[in-house]
């Protein structure tokens, strides 16, 4: 590379460098980054409300499976307390 291609380099990026700061630190920038963060609070809350409700459903779940397995347990309970007293009978 010769020498006045990296001049042309250095400068061309002393000047982008410059006017992109001038431009992130413009009015209207900052109006993009305000529009931005609102937009990823509001997000944020949407997720929320989603994770709330599927802990709210998991929750459901749990104790309806618990509720399944004593009514499953008590049963079985009672059929081998029947079979207990058939075989005692005989």
């Amino acid at each position: 590379m010769s020498v006045y291609t990296k001049l042309a380099c250095f400068v061309g990026g002393a000047l982008f460098g410059s006017f992109g700061i001038k431009l992130l630190s413009s009015k209207d920038a900052k109006k993009m980054y305000v529009h931005v963060a609102a937009a990823g609070l509001r997000m944020k809350d949407s997720v929320m409300e989603t994770a709330t409700t599927i802990q709210e459903n998991a929750a459901d779940i749990l104790a309806s499976a618990k509720d399944l397995n004593e009514a499953r347990a008590a049963k079985e309970a009672e059929e081998a307390a029947a079979s207990n007293l058939e075989s005692e009978k005989a």
